[in-house]
Formats: C-alpha cells, structure tokens, sequence
C-alpha cells in the first residue's frame, strides 16, 4: 500500500490517492482463480502487459503483444501506470521504474534509448521519494509523479509545455515543476492537470478547450486556472486526447475539451467547452476513466455510487460496453456479464477495461494492435476474460499494464 508521510498536512492532502490505490487493492482481497484461467504470480514482484507502444515516428516498430506478458520488478508494487510509449510501476519503498520506448526521455533514466523488456529506474534526485503517480493518464512521451512532500515531477518531450515550466524542453530525467501541495495530476495528448493548494491549474495545448480556463488560446507553457475549480474538493482528475475531466469529493463529475464524438457527455456533438460543464448523471460518481488517443475516438466510463455503470462518447469499436457501436452524446447505461461485478475501470485509445471484486480482468473494444488481450486481432463487442488475480490497471492509446 501506499505509506504517506506522517505529518497531519501531508496526510490530508495525500488522501484522495491512497483511497484511489486501496480501492482497487481491497476489490481485489477475495480473488478466486478460475481453473484454465492465467493469473498473476504469487509474487508481488510480478507486472503484466500487452498491446502496443504508439510512436510518433511510423518507423518505429510497435512490438505489439496480444497476450499478457510479465515483467519483474525488484519490489513490492504498488501502483501500475502508462503513457502512449511507456509504462511505470511504483514501489513501496518510493522507487519508479519504466519500460517501453525512450526516444524522448519519457523513461526518466536520463538516456533516449529503448528498454522494452526490462525496467530501468526513473533517476529523481537523492532522497526524492515517490508518493504516487497519474493512472489515467500521463502526457505523449512524458512521465509525471508527484513526491512524499506534495511536489510534482516530471520528465521526456514535453510537447507544448505540458510540464509547465515555459519551456518546450525535453527533460532526460525528472525535474521538479512549479506545483506543490499536489493531490491529483493527470495528463494526455499534449496537456496536463494538476490540483495544486486546492486548486486545479492546466497547461499545454488548449485548441479544444484543453485547459479548461475559459478561452481556446492555442498553448499555454505555464500553469493556468482552470476555470470555476478553485476552492472544490478534487477527488480525481483525468486526462485523454484533448480531453480533461475532475470528479469532485461530493460525486460531481464535470469535463472540458473535445466534442467531436459527445465526449463531454452533454447531449452534443461538436460542441468543444473551453470551461467545466457538469454531465448529468442519475447518481454521485465513485470512479471515471477517460480514454481516447486522437481525434475521432474519445469515451468516458464511470461507477456510480449505487454501483451502476455509465459511458458515453465515441463507441465504433463497442468500447462503451454496451453491446453497440453507436456514439453516444449522453450517458448510456451499460452492464458488466451476469454474476460479474466490476470494482475498478480502465480505458485506452478505443479498448476499456475492468477489474472485478474477484480480481479478474475483462477486456472490450478496439483490437488491432492485442489491446484487448485474447490473443487476436479482431474488434471485441463483448466483454472478455483475459486475466485473474489482479489489483492494479491502468490503460494508455493501445497499451494497458496490470499488477
């Protein structure tokens, strides 16, 4: 589990991610095993993987795996995450390790080359210890983390300023960025979000609306405020291609950015909000996983607080769960297999995720690339079940990395 810092502020405002974390590790306390059903090792050293790296440069091969593939960590786990290339485990004892593409730094480990198969450390300086890191999502090429003192990090290309420091510099290793008293982060495409000292600021690119701070300016290197978020208790916030969510303590879920597909929930297509706007739902939500890896896909799934399931957005390769491949503008309801509860969700480019209060992982959608984890390449309208034994899930573009 997560440790927090022992000072009474610290602890406070580490909170919401330890709550994050121990969810999913408590849904998973009653894991049964399925006979004929892979599940993670009895380690707890143990990490799986599958799908692709999505690189910029076309020529660089995918190395796309189809079924779950184990990596070794020399440590306990605690908390999995991905980027577009690039994956990261965080340690018990405060240590991050990556694995995956390194052409921008996005490994942290101060080098640009790759390390597909093996974990390298993400170097912070002496005595920086690690107090949790965005599962949905990081930034194209970019790592984020935030430190047992509330300061945030981050490191690799940092296209349109995503790290906020007003600068387009790509960073070897991590680098402390002006935003402290952090208690949730989250980053995708080329923006990034950050609740800092109680409120929420955003930087990066903002053609859609991104920053959430009220006009379309094209970029912003620096931190902004998001609009009508100071002063609210953030719970969690999420990030996707252009898209930017944050679903406050009371279960208000509100979301800002790209519409072309309803993305924000609200009724409408194409109608991109440059300012929070709230999305009607019948309940207060628990949980919201934001995925979408360019423009034309983009879905929202949500736990709601009586434990029913709701998704909207682009659904053309049945990512919503719902049986469909229609966009949906506004929440639709959606339902896990019979005799399945879903206790934690995930969701990549156009695949979604879940992970039952059993600790079995099922899988849906977009497939091209082994995103969905059954061994093929075919589109999954229907829910499968890929894994058991699992606690930990997060999913970026066309890669996803259990724990």
């Amino acid at each position: 589990m997560l440790h927090l810092a022992r000072n009474g502020p610290i602890r406070r405002r580490r909170l919401w991610a330890e709550v994050a974390v121990l969810g999913v590790l408590l849904a998973a306390c009653s894991t049964s095993t399925t006979p004929g059903l892979p599940t993670m090792g009895s380690s707890d050293e143990l990490v799986y993987h599958w799908g692709a790296y999505s690189p910029a440069d076309a020529a660089t091969p995918q190395t796309t795996q189809s079924k779950p593939t184990s990596l070794a960590l020399a440590g306990t786990v605690v908390q999995v995450a991905s980027s577009n290339t690039a994956q990261y485990t965080l340690l018990s004892n405060g240590i991050v390790y990556a694995w995956g593409l390194g052409s921008d730094g996005q490994l942290g480990n101060g080098s640009s080359g790759d390390s597909l198969t093996t974990p390298v450390r993400v170097q912070f300086p002496p005595g920086v210890k690690i107090a949790f890191l965005p599962t949905d999502v990081m930034p194209y090429n970019t790592g984020l983390a935030v430190d047992t003192s509330g300061n945030a990090w981050g490191w690799g290309l940092n296209t349109n300023g995503s790290l906020c420091l007003g600068t387009n510099t790509e960073y070897l290793t991590p680098t402390e960025l002006p935003l402290h008293d952090v208690t949730a982060l989250a980053g995708a495409g080329f923006h990034s979000l950050y609740d800092s000292h109680g409120t929420v600021y955003a930087c990066g690119d903002n053609r859609f609306g991104d920053l959430g701070d009220g006009n379309y300016s094209p970029v912003s290197t620096l931190p902004v405020k998001v609009s009508g978020l100071s002063g609210d208790k953030v719970k969690v916030l999420v990030a996707s291609w252009a898209d930017s969510g944050a679903l406050l303590a009371d279960g208000t879920y509100l979301d800002w950015g790209y519409d072309q597909n309803g993305q924000l929930g609200h009724g409408t297509v194409g109608e991109h909000s440059d300012i929070p706007v709230k999305v009607p739902l019948p309940f207060p939500v628990s949980q919201v996983v934001l995925g979408g890896s360019i423009g034309g896909n983009g879905q929202t799934l949500v736990i709601l607080s009586n434990g029913s399931l709701y998704a909207w957005g682009a659904d053309s390769y049945g990512q919503l769960g719902d049986g469909k491949t229609t966009d949906e503008p506004s929440p639709i309801r959606f339902y896990p297999p019979p005799n399945v509860i879903y206790a934690h969700l995930a969701t990549g480019g156009a695949t979604s995720y879940a992970v039952t209060t059993t600790g079995k992982v099922y899988s849906w959608g977009y497939n091209a690339n082994g995103e969905v984890g059954n061994g093929g390449d075919g589109t999954a309208i229907i829910p499968e079940l890929i894994w058991s034994g699992v606690s930990l899930i997060s999913a970026t573009a066309d890669d996803v990395v259990i724990g």
